[in-house]
């Protein structure tokens, strides 16, 4: 098991070496389609800061709006992921965000996170889901239909219950470390995301 966080701009980084201290990997906030399309404004610095400068094994996610309900939808936002991580070598998974999606859209969105995984797998990624192990996986997706997908889940407090296999568990919304001003979202990995990249080629490594 490998302790890591996730970031993004809402997280008012102060000590880059602190961090790395700290952590086994980070999954990093590439963009999204929730606020039109865009790529996060602290992306790039967190990732040549912990991954280029210090080694730091990292990840990345796309948290996509609310619209992201058709496969049309769920094609387009993996191909501006893909676009927003073009060249870039990541050791953990990059994960569709889903999040904003309406639960009477639930099979919309199902199928638009199929489509968006099989893209990125086309395109070469290792890509997982990344929701809540209830409001999530439960009332915005159809599990069922998503066994053959790595997933990254939320649960606080406790393990996940709903979902039952997963390779990722975010833990906490309000871990502190040193080298973060305020509180940072702490994860779990339970595979050896850095050799199966290293193996297969995905995600940029070489």
């Amino acid at each position: 098991m490998k302790n890591g966080i996730d970031i993004s701009h809402w997280n008012r980084i102060i000590n880059f070496d602190k961090i790395a201290q700290q952590i086994d990997f980070c999954i990093i906030k590439a963009g999204g389609s929730d606020k039109g399309f865009y790529r996060d404004s602290t992306f790039l610095r967190n990732y040549q800061t912990l991954h280029d400068e210090r080694g730091i094994p990292c990840g990345a996610y796309y948290y996509v709006g609310r619209n992201c309900i058709t496969p049309e939808a769920g094609c387009a936002d993996a191909h501006r992921f893909i676009e927003i991580l073009a060249g870039m070598p990541f050791e953990y998974p990059v994960y569709i965000d889903l999040e904003s999606t309406s639960p009477k859209h639930r099979e919309g969105a199902t199928k638009a996170v199929i489509s968006f995984c099989e893209t990125m797998e086309k395109n070469g990624y290792y890509t997982g889901v990344y929701a809540s192990d209830v409001s999530g996986f439960i009332d915005r997706l159809d599990l069922s239909k998503l066994d053959r997908y790595d997933k990254w889940v939320a649960r606080y407090g406790s393990e996940p219950k709903k979902v039952k296999e997963y390779g990722m568990w975010q833990k906490s919304s309000s871990g502190m470390i040193d080298g973060i001003a305020g509180k940072v979202d702490l994860d779990e990995a339970y595979m050896d995301y850095p050799a199966i990249m290293k193996r297969t080629g995905l995600n940029n490594v070489r």
